[in-house]
């Protein structure tokens, strides 16, 4: 397995909010981190840079060869409490850094399967050949409306508060995660991305992207796009491939 990865400043913003992490395990698995902080330059910047660190220093710290599925999960887990809770205690106490928080999209992928666990509205999409489907779900307030039948998907993506989210790491002492996991066959493809990526793009055109692009090329050419389309965001994403 390969794991690529790109973030980027954009077109409007004046600093880069955005923090990702990725590598591989020594048995071959990969693993991908990308973060959207909050809060202002300083502590925007400083929430997901902490919050990617700490998440991958214990990864590495406890994954091993033969780890069970259940295992990566708890790993998972219990890496994104580390890092809430460093993010979180940092906000309480620096001066500057009140109210800063993150989103987060973590993958491991490992013997053919994908697992991922997040908060916010980050992605993670898994790609084959019979298409694009989103693993992740975003919480978010134009989200919930999607659920409740309020909002189509088509309007959610042009919503004035489509940026709204309901989860973040380090905004409060206990966060909850989603967990999921997929099977990864060969040719297939997960995508990680914050919304700067996401809000400029469709599930159909994402797949025309890695129908025409090499995996080591579509990290530049997803971003290319975003920024073609206004850039109004950073603009982060990581890319596994088998």
């Amino acid at each position: 397995m390969k794991v690529y990865s790109k973030s980027d400043i954009g077109m409007r913003r004046n600093s880069n909010q955005d923090y990702c992490l990725t590598g591989e395990f020594p048995d071959g698995s990969v693993w991908a981190i990308v973060c959207d902080g909050m809060g202002g330059a300083a502590g925007g910047s400083t929430a997901s840079r902490v919050a990617a660190e700490t998440i991958s220093e214990t990864l590495l710290s406890g994954y091993r060869e033969n780890i069970e599925k259940s295992e990566i999960r708890e790993l998972m887990e219990l890496a994104i409490e580390y890092a809430n809770k460093a993010v979180y205690d940092m906000a309480s106490h620096v001066p500057g850094l009140q109210g800063m928080g993150t989103t987060v999209v973590c993958a491991v992928a490992k013997d053919k399967r994908v697992h991922i666990v997040h908060a916010g509205d980050s992605r993670a999409y898994l790609c084959t050949d019979e298409g694009v489907r989103q693993i992740t779900v975003d919480h978010s307030i134009v989200q919930e409306l999607v659920q409740a039948g309020e909002l189509t998907p088509e309007q959610a993506r042009v919503h004035p508060n489509r940026n709204l989210i309901t989860r973040a790491l380090g905004t409060e002492p206990v966060l909850r995660t989603d967990y999921n996991t997929v099977e990864f066959e060969d040719d297939a493809k997960v995508i990680l991305c914050t919304d700067g990526m996401s809000n400029y793009i469709t599930d159909e055109s994402l797949l025309e992207f890695i129908r025409q692009n090499r995996c080591d090329e579509l990290t530049d050419k997803l971003i290319e796009n975003a920024k073609k389309q206004g850039g109004s965001d950073n603009i982060t994403v990581a890319v596994i491939a088998c």
